[in-house]
């Protein structure tokens, strides 16, 4: 007798929901079919009833991560700062791989740095550019409400979500490889911080966001 839709529509969900989890705590190569169908407590020969190869199933994880992730959500919401260093503010949202929460878009990014996979590379150039966009549309339109002390210019806003990515993965890089926990945080402390001024927020108001974010991490 064979399988309901619904029946193939759960098992897939199955296998997509441990691929997200595997490929975000250890990327593309390191993961394997054989992986993500014992995580998902299916057969090995069941992968390809749903997906045509690793490569197909990481670009739907990818694709999932990002429409899912609090960051995506993050662009529908109010205009407000507060909701832009939602984003960028909390430094313990950073480490969310080690705290079992839902992987955000950054993880694809600092997984997949120097990965020479022809398909990959391409998925982490669109990963990075929609990050980029959406930082983009969020800062011109605070620029514009005068809400952030910036000017909606496109191109100094363009290098300023530039800078915030750069800083945002490359602290979660630099803090996912370190075993001193101390360490990890003031890293990850110090990109917060440096966002934060990026985005021109005065020291009483930088001070003041950086407390409540330690604050609602605790």
């Amino acid at each position: 007798m064979p399988y309901s839709t619904a029946h193939k529509a759960e098992s897939r969900e199955r296998i997509l929901k441990s691929a997200i989890e595997l490929f975000s705590r250890q990327g593309f190569e390191k993961v394997s079919i054989g992986q993500i169908m014992k995580l998902a407590k299916m057969t090995h020969g069941a992968f390809y009833a749903h997906f045509a190869s690793k490569e197909a199933l990481y670009h739907e994880s990818v694709r999932k991560t990002l429409e899912g992730s609090r960051a995506a959500r993050l662009v529908k919401g109010p205009l407000s700062v507060k909701h832009l260093t939602d984003l960028v503010a909390n430094y313990w949202n950073l480490q969310e791989l080690e705290r079992k929460r839902k992987p955000g878009p950054e993880t694809v990014l600092f997984n997949e740095i120097g990965n020479e996979n022809a398909e990959i590379r391409t998925l982490f150039e669109a990963s990075y550019l929609r990050m980029r966009k959406m930082l983009e549309t969020r800062l011109i339109a605070l620029g514009r409400l005068k809400k952030l002390p910036i000017e909606p210019d496109r191109e100094v806003i363009a290098e300023k979500s530039r800078a915030i990515l750069a800083s945002l993965v490359g602290a979660v890089a630099i803090a996912k490889s370190l075993p001193d926990e101390k360490e990890r945080q003031q890293i990850l402390k110090a990109a917060q911080r440096q966002i934060l001024q990026m985005l021109g927020v005065g020291e009483s108001e930088l001070e003041r966001m950086l407390r409540a974010a330690g604050q609602n991490s605790g």
